[in-house]
């Protein structure tokens, strides 16, 4: 019991981050595959690790469950894994460009915008699948600029830009709401879009977004140092003789990617990128050149996880995974919002 609420107090981890950074890298890695396995193996179909041995060697091509790790498992699987990397990591992104713990892509309406120019995008150009993934990257810069220049401009308490972040994305939602209502026919299943959800995802849908994604994630990781200076403060990041406007665009610029990519596939996902890197930084500490690494394969077991348990919970039926995140993440940020109200106002 200490140990889950000094979790959620903030406490200090010595015992924890004395184990270094690789040891966390390797548990996590651990988790992930784990996690990958069973997600590949459970559901309303049982594929046994014989069976799911053969498929992979090859020993096994004509086989129903052999259809169903290829065309909906694998897929399925990949999309959970690339989804809470790219929102995992953009969400480490964020904090530090921003220098606010409570940022996130959900939270200040980048998974919004994103969402709003991907359905716009289905409805004007519905047979070009790849043409969501940039769609989804420009709606998804637009507000975090939109964000960060209310943030540089007005010069307010974190808790404003939080604020102001919310103001944008339901401005946003309401527009991906009247284009649901007029073109009801062209968005079957946006439903399921809105919530979040992997039931529909193909390889095909995959195939653009992965590209982006993993651009994204290896810029995310050669660019850690430059958040490390970023979230000492706008001050401190100029003494230090950085570029902070030109680092700042950048980032955003790698977190729209990111979240775009995501969002052009899995839909809109809550809290993956609030409660991953807050997760993370218990075990590896504030270092983002430790934090970004880990964030890669946490976010990825997370979201597996969450696809798993949205498939189990209520089986045959399934819940849209964003279900099972947001009565995971709402507790959680409300936890944080109560944590961290000495710093809201800085």
């Amino acid at each position: 019991m200490h140990t889950f609420q000094s979790f959620f107090m903030g406490a200090d981890r010595p015992k924890f981050r004395r184990r270094g950074a690789r040891f966390w890298l390797l548990a996590f890695l651990l988790f992930l595959a784990v996690a990958a396995a069973l997600d590949l193996m459970l559901g309303s179909a049982v594929i046994s690790p014989a069976q799911l041995v053969r498929i992979v060697s090859g020993a096994d091509r004509s086989s129903p469950a052999c259809r169903i790790f290829l065309y909906v498992r694998l897929p399925r699987a990949l999309a959970a894994m690339l989804a809470g990397s790219a929102l995992a990591v953009a969400g480490a992104i964020i904090q530090a460009v921003l220098n606010n713990a409570l940022a996130s892509p959900n939270i200040i309406g980048i998974n919004a915008g994103a969402g709003f120019t991907t359905m716009l995008c289905m409805v004007l150009f519905p047979a070009q699948a790849w043409l969501l993934p940039p769609a989804a990257f420009l709606g998804a810069l637009f507000t975090a600029l939109t964000v960060s220049a209310i943030a540089l401009r007005i010069s307010a308490s974190k808790i404003t830009i939080i604020l102001a972040g919310v103001a944008i994305s339901s401005i946003l939602m309401a527009g991906i709401d009247a284009i649901k209502e007029f073109f009801p026919d062209v968005l079957v299943g946006s439903s399921t879009y809105m919530m979040g959800g992997l039931s529909y995802v193909t390889a095909d849908g995959l195939r653009f977004a992965s590209i982006y994604i993993v651009i994204g994630l290896a810029l995310a990781v050669l660019l850690r140092y430059e958040m490390n200076v970023l979230s000492l403060g706008e001050d401190s990041a100029h003494s230090l003789g950085m570029n902070v406007g030109a680092y700042r665009f950048i980032l955003l610029m790698i977190a729209a990617v990111l979240a775009g990519g995501a969002v052009s596939f899995a839909g809109l996902l809550g809290f993956v990128g609030l409660i991953v890197p807050h997760a993370v930084r218990f075990f590896v500490g504030e270092d983002n050149r430790k934090v970004i690494p880990a964030c890669i394969l946490a976010g990825a077991a997370f979201v597996t996880v969450c696809d798993l348990l949205a498939r189990l919970i209520f089986a045959p039926f399934e819940l849209p995974v964003g279900i099972v995140m947001s009565f995971l993440g709402g507790p959680f940020f409300i936890r944080l919002l109560l944590t961290k109200r000495r710093h809201l106002h800085a």
